[in-house]
């Protein structure tokens, strides 16, 4: 029995879920009806244990019960990424191999050459069809699979457990305060690990109420975070997001003074920004968790100790084994920096039929390591560095290019920078510094070079600078840092005479 079926048996009337975009409400009870029925349509269209249902959709609550359809009937859910082009999506399909493909009004009619179904019939048949029985899914079994593809464009299948997703929500509620008098705005998209696990799992757990919109918009949702009638407590997003609610004119941070905490977490969070909404009171807290094992750290939601680590993504669960190794796998000490590695029932069992990349981040005592450099402090909290591919030794010393990045989040005119490595003579590798202008600006190199000189050791300057009107990225807004090097390093080369 999942989390809605047990509520709606505990608290049959409580609100569970309310759509922003259709205007529907659910209770307990009648999500669980919903979920019911559309795994009595997943049944009379052959779905059974083992097989996938891809879905090619917008935020929905439909979407939220179809999820928890497949993991009743022992399915594996897989959402598509909506953003992605055909061959993009063609790639992601083909691995997945779905059974059945589904899509709301805005998806393709077809994908990978196979049909999509609409998904809005088959909710309007699951609302009067007989609700299939509560069953006992394997919950060691996959129900999800969440499609992620890193800074090289290669999609990678990321199957996740209930077992797993349990553990999650229980991580995420414990470090976010939620519990069933919590209400969370879900905006962040449900093809990505925010979307579907962060804001969803964890306040379903514990009895609370979802609240789905169709995606972010920062003064409509400025104003539904303000809003008495909705008691949003919770909003979980990305920095991008925050900056710009509070870059909306009009701003008053008193009307969100009500909210538990804003969850800020999938990228660095510029500290100037964090230290802003501090100052005003309401808790803006840093995490960190990935696809590959969900809820990993997160702080307190205590503005003291917030100030106090002002950019630490926090402590982690009693339910995570971690730790922090050197290149030769060996513990380092407190404040060094170090590949995090994971072991415990929130990772996942290996990439989807991809042993290759599974044994790439498997050791034999089932540690997966997760590429990422973090150090922890004498107190238990956490920095996240850098990624470990990112990472380059100039002159014998590591260079980090996220902190160096991280230097310039708020420079006059810049709206982003990206620091790769390129070859050197003298110190085998050297930074090379890429300006993107916000529109209108101008930015001059030599002001920025002086900049870092005053705030960063002499072997972590970039001694490379060009101005780019854009960077390279995936589908899914990552910088291909492989390709914008080699596009430089082209740049640089002699023409041949």
């Amino acid at each position: 029995m999942d989390m809605i079926a047990v509520h709606a048996r505990m608290q049959p009337e409580k609100l569970a879920a309310h759509d922003l975009t259709t205007g529907q409400r659910w209770t307990y009870r009648a999500l669980d009806r919903l979920v019911a029925g559309l795994a009595t349509v997943l049944k009379r269209r052959s779905v059974e244990p083992g097989v996938q249902v891809a879905l090619h959709a917008r935020n929905s609550v439909a979407q939220v019960a179809l999820h928890f359809a497949c993991a009743r009937l022992g399915a594996i859910f897989v959402p598509l990424n909506w953003r992605l082009g055909e061959p993009e999506l063609q790639t992601i399909v083909d691995l997945a191999e779905p059974m059945l493909v589904l899509g709301d009004n805005s998806a393709p009619g077809s994908i990978a050459g196979r049909a999509v179904l609409p998904f809005g019939a088959m909710v309007t048949e699951a609302e009067t069809a007989e609700p299939a029985l509560d069953q006992l899914p394997d919950w060691n079994a996959p129900s999800l699979i969440l499609f992620t593809s890193g800074t090289t464009g290669v999609a990678k299948g990321v199957p996740l457990s209930e077992r797993a997703l349990r553990e999650t929500a229980i991580n995420f509620a414990l470090l976010s305060r939620i519990d069933h008098t919590s209400t969370v705005l879900c905006e962040a998209p449900m093809f990505h690990i925010i979307g579907l696990v962060s804001n969803i799992r964890p306040v379903l757990t514990q009895g609370g109420t979802i609240v789905v919109s169709d995606g972010f918009q920062p003064d409509r949702t400025l104003a539904r975070l303000a809003d008495p009638h909705l008691g949003v407590t919770h909003f979980v997003g990305v920095p991008q997001m925050m900056e710009m609610m509070r870059g909306q004119p009009g701003f008053d941070p008193a009307r969100l003074r009500h909210m538990v905490a804003l969850i800020s977490g999938g990228a660095p969070h510029d500290r100037a920004d964090q230290q802003a909404w501090i100052d005003d009171g309401i808790p803006m807290v840093l995490g960190y968790g990935m696809s590959e094992a969900g809820t990993i750290f997160g702080m307190p939601l205590d503005c003291g100790i917030l100030a106090e680590k002002l950019g630490s993504v926090g402590l982690s669960m009693p339910g995570v084994e971690m730790r922090i190794c050197s290149a030769n796998g060996s513990l380092v000490a407190p404040g060094e920096p170090g590949e995090l590695k994971l072991r415990g029932t929130n990772v996942f069992c290996g990439y989807w039929r991809n042993a290759q990349e599974t044994a790439a981040v498997f050791d034999d005592q089932g540690w997966f390591a997760t590429g990422d450099i973090v150090r922890r402090d004498a107190d238990g909290f956490h920095w996240i560095v850098d990624r470990k591919k990112d990472m380059f030794i100039s002159g014998g010393e590591n260079v980090y290019p996220a902190e160096v990045e991280a230097q310039l989040k708020s420079y006059p005119g810049l709206a982003e920078c990206c620091l790769v490595s390129v070859p050197d003579a003298r110190w085998g590798e050297v930074g090379h510094l890429v300006l993107v202008e916000s529109p209108g600006a101008s930015v001059s190199i030599d002001a920025v070079q002086a900049f870092l000189a005053t705030r960063l050791a002499r072997y972590k300057q970039p001694k490379l600078f060009t101005i780019l009107t854009q960077l390279p990225r995936t589908a899914t807004g990552k910088v291909r840092k492989g390709e914008l090097r080699e596009q430089l390093l082209q740049e640089q080369a002699p023409v041949p005479q």
